[in-house]
């Protein structure tokens, strides 16, 4: 990429400058702070004085303050194991919710009240004392809770259930004893809230016990009236306690579960004794399985018999023998074992049949019993519950206070107050405050060019060049100095003007400004000099027909030249005629010549366009300085006829509103906009890091130029 390239890029970024103004407002520049901060450094050390004999004075005018504390142990309130109620597992949130609520109990306005009444304060003559209370009698009661709440502060121990109870007062007697005082109150008070309503509770529930056993009896003889009446007799289940459920827990009920499931038995069995007959297959543990393995060997060896022998060979007549009598040992078993079985079945179901009818007719039966008996179970749970709540009250009605004084608060030795070392870190903390507020609001508030890069930032036009601050009386003979601070700077400049294009620094150049005495015609002088030094043939034009300081610059001789007013009027027309050579610096220059009566109608003339032309064929580059932008519109026609326009902006003196209007202007007529040269540039702009050398002239004194 070519450095003409380069250029472009960086001129096409600095023009999206206006889009991203409003992301870069939101940014914070802390070199920029620094850089204030540094220029208001008498201020903020006055402020930090006046914070530390703030915090001196404070602290010597500040009444003596003693404070006591009182340590007592707030336990959770223990789990009721007695209660019917199941037992629940207590949460740490609830634990927090507990102690939370009596931290805020600690420091309300029932404690207060509690407190005042207790001691009596509103005639101790020592409290009235404390707190110099000239007309005692008049106090009221909520002033005097405020003034006791103003004091008093807890400290809850982290990881802990033990809370410090604080008072502080002017007197070391009077503290201890308020904040012992407050323990006390509040121990009794919890303990009040605790058992306080006891007694009525268990008055009011042995009357209800009362009338309740009474029911209860009544409810249990009824009960066993009708069960004896009904021969109803209820077995106990098993944990020993008799069913609520009278029809599945009477002795007919048992025997025909019993009876019903010895006859599934012997169904079961019957079956089985049928199936083994037809299969001709038997368990093992029948003995049957034994003849049969028996008879199984006979006929095996009956068959060999019979290959080898005749019919009437003796062991094979007895071997047959043998082999009936076998099948004739196993059907009479099997028909005895299937004649067993059906009988005992047909036995248990006689008994069955029995029984169930007796159970359907006391079903009826089992119905006003249940009823009976759930009354008599309710009763009894009811008797139950309220005599173990009784038990439980008589029981707490002398328990023991969950919140206990750990440690009595005695007379501090010292005060804690006023601290020196608190009231200066408070003071220089406010000190710090107030300088970072001081800062901000002048890097705000302030309109001016503080920063170098604002001129891209705010009014997205690249730096070209940034020029320190020197005394125009030097400037000439600053810049036949080749190695002069002043000359390095324009030499920057002038190397970043011959990157606008690609044949190089444009062939024509307008300097303006906002308003006058921006360092506009030392800079017009000063890069025609620079270019002149590259061996550019180069002509410098005063186009300021106004009040233009350039021959200050140039010398006297330029006075006696009708120069640009004789050119554009038509009186001449050589240019050469007209301009006279700068000594020592080797470029042309073109006066203004005698101030006309309309000089904007003389350079919104085609004429102006045609000396440019004519000026351009002559030499290498032309230079303008034109008049100032404010309130005029000679500058407006000035860029017309060059190729673009350099816009001059001192450091910290125009605000940047009005040099974006000023460029508003320009850029709404098609004037091109190269960029900005940022001039007298002092030690704050050095601070940014824009500098060329040590010194930069800051010692010199500054003198107003056009």
């Amino acid at each position: 990429m070519t450095d003409y390239q380069t250029i472009e890029g960086n001129a096409q970024s600095a023009n999206r400058g206006y889009v991203e103004q409003s992301n870069d407002m939101f940014q914070i520049d802390l070199e920029r702070y620094w850089v204030e901060a540094r220029t208001v450094k008498f201020w903020i050390a006055g402020i930090i004085a006046l914070a530390v004999i703030a915090g001196v004075v404070i602290t010597m005018l500040s009444t003596e303050l003693f404070r006591a504390s009182a340590r007592v142990e707030i336990q959770r309130e223990a789990d009721n194991v007695t209660d019917l109620d199941p037992l629940e597992r207590r949460s740490r949130g609830s634990e927090l919710n507990y102690l939370n609520t009596q931290y805020e109990l600690l420091v309300s306005q029932f404690m207060a009240e509690r407190v005042a009444e207790a001691g009596n304060l509103a005639r101790d003559e020592e409290f009235i004392e404390a707190f110099n209370l000239q007309n005692a009698a008049e106090i009221s009661d909520r002033q005097l809770r405020g003034i006791l709440i103003g004091n008093v502060s807890i400290a809850p121990i982290t990881q802990s259930s033990l809370v410090d109870i604080r008072f502080s007062s002017p007197s070391r007697d009077m503290s201890a004893k308020l904040a012992n005082l407050w323990a006390e109150e509040f121990i009794a008070a919890n303990y009040e809230k605790r058992f306080g309503a006891n007694i009525q509770a268990r008055e009011y529930l042995n009357d209800q016990i009362a009338e309740l056993r009474e029911k209860l009896a009544e409810s249990e003889a009824e009960l066993v009236q009708y069960a004896n009446a009904n021969e109803i007799l209820i077995l106990e289940n098993a944990n020993g306690e008799a069913g609520s459920e009278s029809a599945s827990q009477t002795l007919i009920a048992n025997d025909l579960v019993a009876l019903n499931t010895e006859l599934a038995e012997a169904v079961s069995n019957r079956i089985e004794a049928r199936a083994a007959a037809l299969s001709d297959t038997f368990p093992s543990s029948d003995p049957r399985a034994e003849l049969r393995s028996a008879l199984i060997t006979a006929e095996s060896e009956l068959a060999q018999l019979e290959q080898n022998f005749g019919p009437r060979y003796p062991a094979l007549i007895e071997k047959k023998t043998e082999v009936e009598s076998l099948r004739s040992s196993i059907a009479r078993e099997t028909s005895s074992i299937l004649r067993t079985a059906e009988v005992r079945e047909r036995d248990l179901r006689e008994r069955f049949n029995s029984a169930k009818s007796r159970f359907l007719r006391q079903q009826g039966e089992g119905i006003n019993y249940g009823i009976l008996k759930r009354e008599v179970d309710t009763n009894r749970e009811l008797y139950d519950a309220l005599l173990q709540r009784f038990k439980e009250l008589e029981a707490s009605g002398a328990g023991q206070n969950n919140i206990t004084l750990i440690d009595r608060a005695s007379p501090p030795g010292a005060p804690y107050s006023p601290s020196l070392v608190r009231n200066l870190a408070i003071s220089l903390f406010a000190a710090l405050l107030a300088i970072a507020l001081l800062v901000y609001l002048r890097v705000a508030l302030s309109q001016t060019l503080k920063d170098p890069q604002d001129i891209t930032r705010r009014l997205g036009l690249p730096v070209l060049g940034t020029i320190p601050k020197t005394n125009s009386d030097v400037i000439a003979e600053s810049l036949l100095e080749r190695s002069s601070e002043i000359t390095e700077a324009y030499k920057s400049a002038r190397t970043n003007l011959s990157f606008l294009t690609p044949e190089g620094a444009p062939k024509s150049i307008m300097l303006t400004s906002s308003v006058p005495s921006e360092g506009k015609s030392i800079s017009s002088f000063a890069l025609a000099s620079s270019f002149a030094q590259l061996g550019k043939k180069t002509l410098l034009i005063d186009g300021d027909l106004r009040k233009s300081k350039m021959a200050e610059l140039v010398g006297r001789s330029a006075e006696s030249h009708d120069g640009l007013t004789s050119l554009l009027t038509g009186a001449t027309n050589s240019i050469s005629g007209e301009t006279i050579k700068v000594e020592g610096h080797d470029f042309d220059f073109l006066p203004h010549g005698r101030t006309p009566p309309n000089p904007v109608e003389l350079l919104a003339s085609p004429r102006f366009a045609e000396i440019i032309e004519l000026a351009k064929q002559e030499y290498d580059h032309v230079i303008v300085d034109s008049a100032p932008m404010l309130s005029l519109a000679d500058a407006i026609e000035l860029s017309r006829a060059v190729d673009g326009v350099v816009y001059v902006v001192e450091f910290d003196r125009m605000k940047l509103r009005a040099i974006e209007n000023a460029l508003g202007r320009l850029q709404s007529t098609g004037a091109k906009v190269f960029g900005a040269i940022v001039t007298k540039l002092d030690e704050k702009g050095a601070a940014y890091g824009y500098g060329y050398g040590y010194g930069y002239g800051y010692g010199y004194g500054e003198k107003a130029d056009s």
